[in-house]
C-alpha cells in the first residue's frame, strides 16, 4: 500500500494493519531482508497512527479552550 492511500486510512484501519505487521514479525518465520522490509512498512503506519492522535488531541484541547462552553472549530494543520 503507497503512503497516499495509508494517508487515507481511518486510525482503526492503521492501527490493525500494524498488528497484523507486528504479529508477522514476532512469529519469527521470516528472513532478514523480509523482516526489515515488514519493519519499514510498520513504521510507515505506526507513524499515520501517531499523527491522527495528535491531530485529535489538537481538537480536544481547542474545544476545552473555548471559554463560552463547547464551541467547534476545526483545527488546519
Amino acid at each position: 500500500m503507497d503512503e497516499i492511500s495509508i494517508d487515507q486510512m481511518t486510525f482503526e484501519e492503521c492501527l490493525a494493519k500494524l498488528s497484523e505487521l507486528v504479529d508477522q514479525l514476532e512469529n519469527g518465520k521470516l528472513d532478514l531482508d523480509r523482516s526489515i522490509e515488514i519493519y519499514a512498512e510498520a513504521v510507515k503506519y505506526r507513524d499515520r497512527c501517531k499523527a491522527v492522535l495528535e491531530e485529535g488531541e489538537r481538537k480536544v484541547q481547542k474545544l476545552m479552550q473555548t471559554a463560552d462552553g463547547v464551541k467547534k472549530e476545526e483545527f488546519i494543520i
